[in-house]
């Protein structure tokens, strides 16, 4: 099967660039939800975390 997909792709003019585009998009996302979890108000952290142990209703509502 790997035949069959790199034969495909060998035909395709400019594909060498995809692999890099994949490994940038997979880079920007985990560094900006890296940046996030760091900046991330504590208070709101914890409260997101407390909202399976409440029962109130109106605690989603808050948020």
């Amino acid at each position: 099967m790997l035949k069959f997909v790199k034969g495909n792709l060998e035909n395709i003019d400019g594909v060498e660039i995809y692999p890099i585009i994949s490994l940038l998009i997979f880079f920007i996302f985990f560094t900006a939800l890296f940046w996030w979890v760091f900046t991330a108000k504590k208070k709101h952290i914890e409260e997101v975390s407390n909202i399976p142990l409440t029962d109130d209703a109106s605690t989603i509502k808050d948020l």
